[in-house]
């Protein structure tokens, strides 16, 4: 009977590094454009209220020859909490025989790759002199953005603002070896002469608005992957060139997109690009040292299944994971 390989939250990091996460996610949005993977929307269930939801995400990429699932339960008000807002596995199945490969922790999988992909559009999209950058919410993401953004862009400089000052204190505190991480009082502090602003909040209502927008910034749009959430106003979105991951994806959950539609501010047309379609060559990205654009962020399977088979990978090569028989065998 074959073996599924079974990786836990603590070892997740080492066999995820950012680096190579950023590399991977580049292989599986440009296999998407190719048409080499399979990406339906993903199902979610949400609780009474909107407490809390679960996510249900399948996908298949041909260019790893793998097919899986990453089930998430997502709890915004577990911030400040012992446990985190994004929690779940991934599974990695053989794509030719239905054999489960891996079951592999969600949590560091969703904080290490979704700053990947943003990590990937500020490549594509941030001016090449890039140099400053503000983060807007300190909690996971704040931190792996923190991280990951100064992979592709020369930064030297990084603001932190959060609505809870300590957490922003916190992260600074933190430090980064190549640039200079300070808190700051307000997200205009945090803004006003960034080249790259991520936001990685968990806010319902606009923290970024286009009073605050200059010319020739990149926005990493990050915290609002639900409908009825947003961190971007309307006027905003209006001004900016918007890029996505997936369009399918954004025309059915990004609040951000959404809200800004319902006001009239953009048409389905105002989505530029998928970021694989730059990557591929077949859409440009920033045209002018001038424009502002904007990545929204909304997470996809093939992005969880990518990073999950670099995990899994590294895990066999390194002897890492635990290794049980975990079923599959034929009965006769």
């Amino acid at each position: 009977m074959s073996q599924t390989v079974f990786v836990s939250q603590q070892e997740v990091p080492d066999l995820l590094p950012m680096a190579e996460c950023i590399e991977a996610m580049r292989g599986a949005l440009a296999a998407l454009a190719r048409g080499e993977g399979i990406q339906p929307l993903r199902p979610v269930m949400w609780l009474p209220e909107k407490v809390g939801a679960l996510g249900m995400m399948p996908g298949h990429l041909g260019s790893i020859d793998t097919m899986g699932i990453k089930t998430v339960t997502v709890f915004p008000g577990n911030a400040g909490s012992e446990y985190d807002s994004h929690q779940g596995t991934v599974m990695l199945f053989d794509s030719g025989n239905g054999q489960l490969k891996a079951v592999i922790d969600a949590t560091e999988i969703t904080a290490v790759r979704t700053a990947a992909v943003s990590a990937v559009a500020t490549d594509l999209l941030a001016r090449p002199d890039a140099r400053v950058m503000a983060v807007l919410g300190a909690g996971v993401q704040g931190a792996s953005h923190l991280e990951a953004i100064p992979l592709v862009r020369p930064i030297d400089e990084i603001r932190v603002w959060s609505r809870h000052p300590e957490r922003a204190a916190r992260l600074a505190s933190a430090g980064h070896d190549e640039s200079e991480v300070r808190p700051v009082d307000s997200v205009a502090e945090a803004v006003a002469g960034a080249d790259v602003v991520c936001t990685t909040t968990a806010s319902r209502e606009p923290v970024l608005t286009d009073d605050l927008l200059e010319a020739g910034m990149h926005i990493n749009a990050v915290g609002s992957s639900v409908p009825f959430a947003r961190e971007i106003d309307s006027a905003g979105m209006a001004r900016s060139r918007i890029f996505v991951d997936r369009r399918e994806s954004t025309l059915n959950e990004s609040g951000d997109f959404l809200m800004a539609r319902s006001e009239g501010a953009v048409v389905d047309d105002d989505i530029v690009a998928e970021l694989g379609e730059v990557l591929i060559g077949t859409h440009a990205g920033r045209e002018s040292d001038e424009e502002v654009t904007l990545f929204e962020s909304l997470g996809l399977a093939i992005e969880d299944i990518a990073a999950a088979d670099l995990v899994y990978r590294n895990a066999l090569e390194r002897g890492a994971g635990t290794r049980i028989e975990f079923g599959g065998a034929r009965h006769d």
